[in-house]
């Protein structure tokens, strides 16, 4: 089974993304910044991260710079999940790594697609 870990300081925002992600046949792990993150990925790289980009301690981009240093770091499809819409982040994210991202609020139809597009399912 395919594995993604959600990333989100919001645990409304991981519970919806875990009904959704489970629906798509995903087992799912969580974590609320990106220093618990780091810490998931260490024990289990996992085949997708949908990240949040605000979050406290360590922010979805730092994490990102992170995740893809580490050893087999650059295989996870990472989907940025932001409120943020200006170009100026989304290039960044991509720059930094990500394989795509998501508007803040999102549904299955947009989780799916995202995920199709970055060859998840």
């Amino acid at each position: 089974m395919r594995t993604c870990l959600v990333v989100d300081d919001s645990s409304v925002i991981r519970k919806v993304a875990r009904r959704i992600l489970e629906g798509l046949d995903f087992q799912i792990m969580e974590a609320e910044d990106g220093e618990k993150a780091l810490e998931v990925c260490k024990r289990g790289m996992p085949d997708a991260v949908l990240l949040d980009w605000n979050m406290p301690v360590m922010d979805g981009y730092e994490f990102l710079g992170n995740l893809r240093r580490m050893p087999g770091g650059d295989q996870p499809k990472v989907v940025f999940c932001t409120t943020e819409n200006d170009v100026a982040h989304i290039a960044r994210a991509l720059h930094a790594g990500a394989n795509e991202y998501i508007m803040k609020p999102f549904d299955r139809d947009i989780v799916t697609a995202k995920f199709q597009e970055v060859g998840l399912i």
